[in-house]
């Protein structure tokens, strides 16, 4: 090898290094703030990011690195503290494992564990619970997928937008043995529901309210909800999108702001991770209706019988309709305690009847059906259910119109709805869920979604229209966009597909035009992998429809 080759050898080995440095810092950067250009502005923030970075600081480290006159360090301030401290070593973890395995046998029981953490000095316990190198991966990892989803997308070159919290920094949350034990005691509460499908191809959801007494980091998530017995045949709509949005407290989209959202993804579940402040806030759930849409119905020669008669000629539900209505209560279980409340029996009134039950109402039905603490059992919603069709001398025309609200077609198949189960993981106080209306969420949610997605995406001008702009948020495993018209007069936008590949739009079809009033901003779709197991190429192109 020449001189030469050997010295261009030499920067490039040296080029690689620095740059694989940067890399490593970049990532842990990004596991706590949404952009390289964010500043650090504490010590714990510190701290923070340079465990991701496979550091162990000292609070006299800590203390070298943040003066009281420090107020602000940005990623470069970063990179260089890093540059100077070394990384935690394996076998300084190994040293701590020794000290508390007592016996020698290799594994640290309950009572060593126990021993060791009632008496070891703070030092000696932030190294054993440190999961620096795990967090480093975690880290580049998210880098890997960000690289992924911008080959996977056409003609990007730009980033994409940084995320509020990295899926494997969740995923290591959960999945790290370690933390697990640490966090078991964190509060947690759930709360059920359900998207439905409106004849409009419209979806409706319930929202809920989520009170957080005191600042705290929060673990949120939003998943399908089986209700199948059967382990090897799942729910049909488990594949469904989902998500939450999380807005504060406020009534009108004037008022309301755009908190966070769920973008991660840790197998079904849509997961978000971070810090709330004291306060009440409202959640909005979410799907992007490419998974959850009308399709043609098939025409049923003969729908299935809900009501026979006994051998004493009795009216009786049959065991398919038992079957049906069991899920539903399992669906309208809003806290799942196996019981209804009025609260919860009047959101399933109001989705198939459009009425509300009163108080004295309900009274007679704790008088005449099974119920356990005031609140209706299973047994006693099949009876009401019962009394229903008895009354009407087996005659099914209201009971399927139950059945459809609830997203039944005439096989007794759940097709036009997905439950969902909300859960929510607080680290300090109890946060409380409660459901609090049953509706589309035409206003709150698409201002929400609108801002999600404007804030955090690359634009666009279109081609000779300098005022129509199109956003586009691409995410793990969502890209939505937002037509903004700054015009003074209403466009019609052409919007074509045909060279995206394994994609599903919201749209429900490949070439579409969208309408956009003048001065407004609207989402024009969202688009899905067909099958996530495969690569997806997202290409889209859009133009104006000139007046006629």
């Amino acid at each position: 090898m020449s001189l030469q080759a050997s010295s261009q050898s030499i920067g490039m080995q040296k080029c690689t290094d620095e740059e694989t440095f940067y890399m490593h810092c970049r990532a842990a950067y990004l596991t706590v703030f949404r952009s390289s250009l964010a500043s650090i502005t504490s010590k714990h923030q510190l701290c923070r990011v340079l465990q991701q970075a496979g550091r162990n600081p000292s609070q006299a480290t800590l203390n070298k690195h943040w003066t009281p006159r420090t107020t602000k360090l940005n990623f470069d301030d970063f990179c260089e503290i890093v540059k100077n401290e070394r990384p935690t070593e394996a076998h300084e973890l190994m040293r701590a494992f020794r000290k508390m395995d007592i016996n020698g046998d290799g594994y640290i029981s309950h009572s060593e564990l126990h021993k060791v953490l009632t008496s070891v000095s703070t030092a000696s316990l932030k190294l054993l619970v440190s999961t620096a190198e795990q967090c480093q991966i975690a880290a580049l990892e998210r880098l890997e997928a960000d690289a992924k989803l911008k080959r996977q997308n056409f003609g990007n070159e730009l980033d994409s937008p940084p995320k509020s919290l990295a899926h494997c920094d969740i995923k290591a949350f959960f999945d790290n043995k370690k933390t697990s034990l640490l966090c078991k005691d964190w509060h947690h509460t759930c709360m059920k529901g359900s998207f439905f499908l409106e004849e409009d191809g419209g979806i409706t959801s319930l929202q809920y309210r989520l009170t957080v007494p005191q600042t705290a980091t929060v673990y949120l998530t939003i998943r399908p909800l089986n209700l199948s017995q059967r382990l090897e045949k799942p729910s049909s709509w488990m594949s469904v999108d989902t998500a939450v949005f999380v807005v504060s407290g406020k009534d009108t989209k004037e008022d309301s702001t755009l908190v966070c959202f769920t973008e991660s993804r840790d197998k079904e579940k849509c997961c978000w991770k971070g810090e709330l402040s004291a306060g009440t806030y409202c959640l909005l759930p979410f799907t992007t209706g490419c998974r959850l849409r009308k399709r043609t119905r098939k025409s049923v020669s003969k729908p299935v019988t809900l009501v026979n008669r006994t051998d004493m000629g009795e009216l009786d539900l049959t065991r398919d309709f038992r079957g049906a209505l069991s899920d539903i209560f399992e669906v309208i279980d809003l806290d799942g305690n196996g019981l209804l409340s009025l609260e919860e029996y009047n959101f399933f009134e109001l989705r198939t009847s459009g009425e509300n039950c009163d108080e004295e109402a309900w009274a007679v039905c704790k008088e005449n059906f099974d119920t356990r603490k005031n609140q209706l059992s299973r047994q006693g919603f099949m009876e009401l259910n019962l009394m229903e069709a008895s009354e009407r001398g087996g005659d099914p025309t209201d009971l399927w119109v139950t059945l459809e609200a609830m997203g039944y077609n005439r096989n007794l198949e759940m097709v036009e709805a997905c439950p969902f189960l909300i859960e929510v993981y607080c680290e300090e106080g109890q946060c409380t869920l409660q459901p609090v209306s049953l509706e589309s969420g035409h206003r709150i949610l698409n201002t929400a979604l609108q801002r999600s997605i404007t804030a955090r995406s690359e634009v666009k001008t279109l081609r000779g229209q300098e005022n129509i702009l199109v956003y586009t948020y691409r995410g793990e495993h969502r890209i939505s966009t937002v037509i903004a018209n700054k015009t003074n007069q209403k466009v019609t936008v052409h919007v074509n597909n045909e060279q995206s590949k394994n994609c599903s739009s919201s749209r429900g079809m490949s070439v579409f035009a969208v309408e956009v009033p003048a001065r407004t901003k609207m989402v024009c779709q969202h688009v899905l992998p067909i099958n996530e197991h495969h690569e997806w190429t997202y290409s889209c192109v859009e133009s104006i429809i000139p007046c006629q």
